[in-house]
């Protein structure tokens, strides 16, 4: 290799940015810089577009009723007491209570359901097993707004209308938390549960001690998305709730909002109050949740 062409592939692979105007590395940098610029400067943009209605929410529930409809985003007179008239108004703590408890027990059976119901599709061998999982999960296909009335005349007959049991017992069961458990079932290594076999354990203790553990992940994943999907449930509670102090929080804001008027300024305060338990929840479980989504999905 002569001098000019070692030059040149010195030139060619020069690091970016350290080259001087007229080196090869120096557009490549200054295009891989309009890249990052631009495409986060997209991203900036959309997540500013879609924070912006959080935001006037926001103020808004420190407005005064007739400064709501301005244009001007910010309030003339702050009212932090539009929080306390809420719960002045309505019994906002017993909507609060209610959907926190339906939730909690809703995701907690849930669950525990899914596991068990993916632990026997995933590590126990029985015959028409691969059938019954496909049948199951087919049932994933069906909008839950056509089960609505054959649930509803079980519910009546059970005696269950108007009671936690009516919001519980019907949600607490899930093709597709089955279906993520099993992805993460599957996923553990067989030679476990044939040690634990030997060593004298049963179903149970093998599904307690070992798979359960081990698919914490996807555990934690579908109870976000459980406690998140029924804290907000509206048409269940609304066909089935009669009495002022089973309604949850969309019921109660719903009865809120025609009952007394139109308070904007009030429903915004409590529409923050109501969004506030998500947040948290995302907040604290988001490491968790992208893992569990992740690790779901690696073995079908």
């Amino acid at each position: 290799m002569t001098s000019d062409e070692a030059a040149k592939s010195v030139r060619v692979y020069e690091p970016a940015g350290r080259g001087g105007l007229g080196t090869p590395g120096y557009a490549g940098w200054w295009y891989r810089r309009g890249q990052f610029i631009a495409s986060h400067g997209l991203l900036a943009v959309l997540a500013i577009t879609m924070l912006l209605p959080f935001l006037w929410m926001v103020l808004a529930s420190f407005k005064p009723l007739d400064e709501v409809e301005n244009l001007n985003p910010f309030p003339s007179r702050w009212q932090p007491e539009n929080y306390a008239k809420v719960f002045d108004q309505v019994p906002f703590a017993r909507y609060y209570f209610n959907s926190v408890l339906v939730a909690l027990w809703v995701t907690f059976l849930q669950c525990l359901t899914s596991a068990m119901a993916a632990f026997a599709f995933a590590r126990l061998q029985w015959r028409g097993r691969d059938m019954v999982f496909r049948l199951y999960l087919a049932t994933l296909m069906i909008p839950g707004i056509v089960t609505m009335i054959p649930n509803y005349v079980l519910t009546v007959k059970l005696q269950l209308l108007d009671s936690y049991l009516g919001l519980i017992v019907p949600a607490s069961f899930s093709a597709f938390g089955t279906f993520l458990l099993r992805q993460f079932m599957l996923t553990i290594p067989p030679a476990l549960d044939e040690a634990a076999w030997m060593d004298g354990a049963g179903p149970w203790t093998v599904f307690w001690d070992i798979a359960l553990p081990l698919a914490r992940p996807g555990l934690i994943a579908l109870a976000v998305f459980t406690f998140m999907g029924n804290y907000g449930s509206f048409f269940w509670p609304l066909i089935l709730i009669k009495s002022e102090h089973l309604r949850t929080l969309p019921i109660g804001m719903l009865y809120f909002d025609s009952v007394y008027g139109k308070q904007t300024n009030l429903i915004m305060a409590a529409s923050v109050m109501n969004l506030i338990p998500l947040i948290v929840l995302f907040v604290v479980s988001q490491k968790f949740l992208v893992r569990g989504i992740q690790m779901g999905g690696v073995k079908g």
